[in-house]
């Protein structure tokens, strides 16, 4: 079994807003994939290409599928981190070290912060029975 750990409020917060931003350039490449594919298809099967045509937005798919890794917010709960960040990771992280300068020098995200908390621990006394 994978050992994890429970991560904070700002963590989960993080990874469901990465997941949904995910989710959407996921969302845009299988719109874009289906009639590049379809019209990929039909020039092979036309003879123009005898398949390489298809398979290229096959291979393209599958790169770009490892390039968003929809999936990656589960690394944040593993005790061992398997790799690096990469891909569309990368741009997520230099966001996050972005905001987290931001905070640290006492600016409008550490503000938004505080607020943000003061609101879920209401919430969150307001849920205990």
């Amino acid at each position: 079994m994978i050992e994890t750990r429970e991560p904070s409020r700002w963590e989960l917060l993080r990874d469901v807003l990465v997941f949904q931003a995910k989710l959407f350039v996921d969302g845009v490449r299988d719109f874009v994939l289906m009639p590049v594919s379809l019209g990929a298809a039909l020039l092979d099967v036309l003879g123009v290409g005898r398949g390489r045509h298809f398979y290229d937005v096959i291979l393209l798919g599958r790169i770009s599928e490892r390039w968003i890794n929809l999936f990656g917010a589960a690394d944040h709960l593993l005790l061992e981190r398997v790799d690096s960040p990469q891909g569309l990771d990368v741009a997520v992280d230099r966001l996050e070290r972005l905001v987290m300068k931001e905070y640290e020098a006492g600016g409008l995200t550490a503000s938004s912060k505080q607020a943000v908390d003061r609101v879920l621990d209401r919430l969150e006394r307001r849920s205990d029975p």
